[in-house]
């Protein structure tokens, strides 16, 4: 048996791909599940399975059974909104990123990008279906008091930091926060501070994993693709892949991160029982999920969903028949091939022998390291 932690990225409807991943995972008797970091709707799955899990615990249950129980409610709630009148799915499609009612799509994001449309003027009431679905969902007393670490990040809009809040602090609104998108909602505030989508700061926070939980595997359930095949020339496929970059920009710097942290270890320049090697591991949907446009986010589509769930779960088997074995002993991610930048200055044409100028902070760190080794 291996302990996994979780990182799941938010995504929206998408999120439908993590529930089939944590389905098979806690299907599997090999797996233990130690802690979930999440924002967005990898918030809204870390604090539902969390919470089926506990509750399970509780009443003598098995709890891996209950947290996909649990999970499956709430999907099973979602793709029913589709079946709502046209009134209710607008505003339910809102809990994904979705169009405020009585505003076309075109409308909606020609005034946005404008700076037009404010959720202080489209949404005065701050309606949000994502509240009651937690109400009904979740029982965060139960999450802070259950067996497993949840971690659910947000970002403070006065800073642009990550907040990450767990145990007694993780509420429902800490979860709105990690899901309010800024042009459809308003600004969540906690203690007096206004918090946004976490997916800005934190898309999800590693780092809580890392230093709060015992095990150094690592899993990211990854929604937003890293390359995509073209240039977007549409508009809204231009949005599309900026929203992908913005969201997978606070990923990059961690993983980054992690992957210079590891090298020290391995060099021998950081030691100490503080320290240890993350092995990062990655279940993603490859080609078959980029079938489905960022557009789609905001579809509360059944068949979409469910579709979605299978491909989470036939992701997951995958990963588990080809890389059950590395648990516990290394990584699967090739961290620097997939998430590392070259900050080198590149060679000037013509000067085949000149060294390369490293002007990276990497370089420039590790330069720092052996001269005060060699002191």
């Amino acid at each position: 048996m291996h302990h996994l932690t979780l990182a799941l990225q938010g995504g929206g409807s998408h999120g439908a791909f993590t529930w089939g991943v944590l389905d098979t995972l806690l299907a599997d008797p090999r797996i233990t599940i130690e802690g979930l970091s999440g924002a967005s709707a990898g918030a809204v799955n870390a604090v539902v399975l969390a919470s089926g899990y506990a509750t399970a615990a509780a009443r003598g249950a098995d709890p891996r059974q209950g947290g996909r129980d649990a999970l499956a409610q709430l999907w099973q709630k979602v793709a029913a909104w589709d079946a709502l009148g046209s009134w209710q799915r607008q505003w339910a499609r809102l809990l994904w990123g979705g169009m405020a009612p009585g505003l076309a799509r075109g409308d909606w994001l020609a005034g946005a990008l404008r700076g037009t449309v404010s959720p202080y003027q489209s949404n005065p009431l701050g309606l949000n279906p994502l509240r009651d679905l937690l109400t009904e969902a979740v029982d965060f007393a139960a999450v802070a008091a259950g067996p497993l670490r949840v971690f659910v990040s947000a970002t403070h809009v006065a800073t642009g930091r990550a907040v990450v809040f767990t145990g007694r602090h993780l509420d429902a609104d800490a979860v709105l926060a990690s899901a309010c998108l800024p042009l459809l909602f308003k600004a969540v505030e906690i203690g007096g501070e206004a918090y946004w989508d976490g997916g800005y700061a934190a898309n999800p926070a590693l780092t809580p994993l890392i230093q709060d939980c015992n095990s150094a595997d690592l899993m990211l359930v990854q929604l937003n693709p890293l390359r995509v095949a073209g240039t977007p020339q549409a508009a809204s496929d231009i949005v599309d892949r900026i929203n992908e970059i913005t969201f997978n920009a606070s990923l990059l710097t961690q993983m980054r991160t992690i992957e210079f942290v590891n090298g020290l270890i391995a060099r021998g320049a950081l030691g100490g029982s503080a320290c240890r090697t993350v092995r990062m591991h990655r279940i993603d949907g490859g080609e078959q999920i980029r079938a489905y446009p960022s557009s789609t986010r905001n579809s509360t589509d059944a068949a979409m969903i469910h579709a979605l769930f299978g491909l989470g779960q036939a992701a997951a088997r995958h990963w588990l028949e080809r890389h059950y074995e590395a648990l516990g002993r290394h990584g699967t991610v090739d961290i620097r091939g997939d998430y590392l930048d070259d900050t080198r200055v590149a060679l000037q044409s013509g000067q085949p022998d000149a060294a390369p100028q490293c002007t990276g902070f990497r370089p420039w760190f590790a330069q720092l390291l052996s001269r005060r080794r060699r002191r």
